[in-house]
């Protein structure tokens, strides 16, 4: 059954044009080409990624926090309740007025004590300055590192000013080492993203991040063993032209550095705009359409490449949607957050909880700054 299975999935006209078969596809003559088999280096990969993040955050990232004075706050922890505890964590994080009523009555509390509770808990889950900085860092650093590398790669190679040349002598092209490199260090990148999700900060585009990277996987997974590999780093550059500029305005907003982050962000929001929805659709996505039927009839490697490619098109307009939004509230001076990937609940600040005993309620704060849009919830 399994072997069976296993041939269906590996059956070239599945994966290849009409006539070609993996045999192919075989090294020969001093040509190596991509194999399926390349791709088991990656979950290791992955790990090792995930190790160099924990030594970069606490021995990089985390003295760089304390030279922009960027610490950890402290924050009142919620006192033990099982009634409470309970609640919490199988119905929900905010109750309801009744709820708080019936709350109150099972655990002898009032039920001003019951809200701040559970104001105190939320609190106890949402992820400090300190932590978003670290991530931040982390990533901006591998972003741009694998921009520069990228552009090494693929700088120098025909098919970076001619895209028809992409396909020249297609699925018979063999692979470099910096080829090789390139793919398995942005293939691990993307798995140990995934691994870590769950403890990363959670944004408002959490399920969208999960989709993506999912897609990126299986696209890049796919493009390599399919040796659809000149048509994959062009696509990995291009994201990674954008990335690490968000990652650079989310850090220096964190350090409270207002302007450089505005400034940075809408540098950003132009690259993002004129890569995603001006260079990848009508350039790189004409290219994988167009130019492989010149050449063979349609298979289905086709059809899935360009419909994985289709899902993160859709993604690049949901982000630019959001950019877009907080691009406006730039230019029109009004104080945002990150729409994209970084607008979280905000904190009550201990004043709050004070005013809340005395039936007043005070404005919330984060970072010790007043939130003038506090319009917004974190809906994951």
């Amino acid at each position: 059954m399994l072997q069976t299975l296993y041939d269906y999935f590996w059956w070239e006209r599945l994966w290849l044009p009409v006539n070609l078969t993996w045999a192919d596809l075989e090294d020969r003559d001093g040509r190596v080409y991509a194999k399926a088999s390349d791709l088991y280096i990656t979950l290791p990969l992955a790990l090792l990624f995930l190790i160099v993040r924990y030594f970069f955050e606490l021995y990089v990232a985390t003295p760089l926090a304390a030279l922009l004075n960027i610490k950890e706050k402290t924050r009142l922890r919620a006192p033990p309740n099982a009634t409470l505890e309970h609640f919490y964590l199988t119905s929900g994080k905010q109750p309801k007025q009744v709820e708080v009523e019936l709350l109150s009555r099972q655990s002898g509390l009032s039920g001003r004590q019951v809200e701040r509770w559970f104001r105190r808990r939320r609190n106890q889950d949402r992820p400090s300055l300190l932590k978003k900085f670290r991530e931040a860092s982390w990533r901006f650093t591998f972003y741009l590192i694998a921009f520069i590398a990228g552009m090494a790669v693929i700088v120098d190679k025909p098919w970076f000013y001619d895209m028809k040349k992409v396909w020249e002598g297609y699925p018979i092209q063999s692979t470099v080492p910096s080829q090789y490199w390139y793919y398995m260090i942005e293939l691990s990148f993307y798995w140990s993203l995934l691994f870590s999700i769950a403890s990363d900060v959670k944004r408002k585009d959490f399920k969208e991040q999960i989709i993506h990277h999912v897609a990126t996987i299986i696209l890049i997974s796919f493009s390599w063993f399919a040796n659809y590999i000149r048509a994959g780093t062009l696509i990995m550059a291009l994201h990674d032209s954008s990335d690490y500029l968000l990652e650079s305005a989310k850090m220096f907003n964190y350090a409270g550095w207002k302007n450089t982050c505005n400034n940075i962000f809408i540098i950003f929001a132009i690259v993002f705009i004129i890569t995603r929805l001006v260079i990848l659709p009508f350039w790189i996505l004409h290219c994988t359409l167009v130019y492989p039927l010149e050449l063979y009839p349609a298979f289905f490697g086709y059809y899935f490449f360009n419909s994985m490619m289709g899902v993160l098109q859709l993604l690049h307009i949901f982000w630019a949607y959001l950019i877009l939004r907080m691009a406006h509230k730039f230019i029109t001076g009004k104080v945002v957050e990150d729409e994209r990937s970084d607008r979280e609940e905000t904190e009550s600040s201990e004043g709050e909880e004070a005013a809340a005993g005395g039936g007043a309620k005070s404005r919330p704060l984060a970072n010790g700054h007043p939130i003038l849009n506090n319009h917004h919830r974190k809906n994951d």
